[in-house]
Formats: C-alpha cells, sequence, structure tokens
C-alpha cells in the first residue's frame, strides 16, 4: 500500500517498503515502488515515514521478487527486524517530473476526494494498491465502508490534482452504484 505520511505531508513520496530481515548480518528484504525498481537506491538517503531517521543504502540486489538491502549502521538480524514494514520516502524534488498528463505518483492521488459524474460525494482516496494486475483505487465511503476500484479511464474518467478531485465511475454492477451518494 502507497499512502501519505502520517500528518499528511505530501512534500515525500513513498518509494519502498522495508520487508523482513535478510540473513544475520542486517540485511532486508526490500520492495521498491518506483517505476525503475532499481531507482529507489538513486535518490539518496530514504526517510522513514515518520521523519524520524535517515537510512543510507550501502548494497542492494535483486533476488526472484525482492530487494535484499543493507543499510549504514543497521548490522545485527535485531537491527533489521525493527525495520520491518518501514514505508521509506524521498523528497518530491529529488523524483523526475510527470510528463505525461495522464501519470500520476500514487502520492498525488491518496486524500482526493472522490466524486460521482454528477458531482455527488463519494468518497476519499485512502490508498493505491497494486497486487500485480494493475493499480487499485481504495475509496473509504462516507459511512465507512472502502471500495475497491480499478484505476482504469472507465472507472476514473477524470482527475483534477487542481481541485483535489476525481471523478468515479463504479460499474453498473457494482453494489456501490446502487447506494445513494454519501
Amino acid at each position: 500500500m502507497v499512502s501519505r505520511p502520517k500528518g499528511g505531508r505530501d512534500d515525500r513520496v513513498c518509494v519502498a517498503q522495508i520487508g523482513a530481515a535478510h540473513g544475520l548480518k542486517g540485511k532486508v528484504r526490500l520492495r521498491s515502488f518506483t517505476q525503475e525498481p532499481t531507482d529507489f537506491a538513486t535518490y539518496g538517503p530514504l526517510e522513514t515515514e515518520d521523519g524520524t531517521r535517515h537510512l543510507d543504502i550501502e548494497e542492494a540486489r535483486f533476488t526472484k521478487d525482492h530487494f535484499v538491502v543493507s543499510f549504514e549502521g543497521v548490522d545485527d538480524r535485531n537491527a533489521a527486524e525493527a525495520l520491518r514494514n518501514v514505508n521509506l520516502y524521498v523528497a518530491r524534488e529529488k523524483l523526475p517530473a510527470v510528463a505525461e498528463d495522464d501519470t500520476f505518483y500514487h502520492a498525488d492521488l491518496v486524500g482526493l476526494s472522490a466524486v460521482t459524474r454528477d458531482k455527488s460525494a463519494f468518497g476519499e482516496v485512502i490508498a493505491v494498491q497494486n497486487f500485480g494486475a494493475g493499480d487499485i483505487l481504495e475509496i473509504r465511503r462516507g459511512d465507512g465502508s472502502v471500495l475497491m476500484l480499478p484505476f482504469t479511464e472507465s472507472a476514473v474518467p477524470e482527475i483534477d490534482l487542481a481541485s483535489g478531485t476525481i471523478v468515479v465511475d463504479p460499474p453498473a454492477d457494482s453494489p456501490e452504484s446502487e447506494k445513494a451518494p454519501n
């Protein structure tokens, strides 16, 4: 899951997440969220979600479906285990500019208000997921329920970052399309 850092700061973008410890010498498994998977290692120190720690990469190598990474100062399995599930961020200005109109950083989408085509309130984007078949927007409805909506042009026909809204069009056979807007 990629989301805004706690506290609503949006001047950073989540580029990776640390997984389980790997071995006894402080290495960790890491999942990259960058378009080019190796790019997470090119932005300099990575910042933890709470902003209290900066991690410098000593070594990173790809194995099967993840990276194995060692960070400066993380020298044993206990220190590596303490980092499990930590999201890592970089300052937005370190990232390449988005050149295409229909391309977005996930962090730009989280927090947007979702409205229907007739501009009725629908909910708020709380996360962007990708389970391997494409991006999915996770939208919290006004009643607290959560809807997973494919991030496709038909399901999300309009995105207006300036106004902070996206237009959603849930599939007609979806139970969400039959509910009154919240």
